[in-house]
């Protein structure tokens, strides 16, 4: 039943690469740099991530990575 079936299931490893350092505060450029592709494709990405996901922004994101365990809190020293 695909109604149960995890949004997170339906993104491209490379999709779960460019959420990953999304959430970690990179910019699209940054991202594109470290993947060897163009700032572009990471847009293109990045919007297919929040399409699949039902995520509208950044902050939505960002709390989304949290719940999932994507992004864990930063230890405070």
């Amino acid at each position: 039943d695909t109604s149960t079936l995890d949004p997170f299931s339906t993104l491209t490893a490379r999709e779960r690469e460019v959420l990953q350092l999304s959430v970690q505060g990179n910019t699209c450029a940054e991202i594109a740099g470290q993947l060897f592709v163009s700032r572009r494709t990471v847009e293109t990405q990045r919007a297919s991530i929040l399409r699949k996901l039902g995520i509208r922004n950044q902050h939505e994101l960002i709390s989304y990575a949290m719940q999932k365990g994507i992004l864990m809190p930063k230890p405070s020293i």
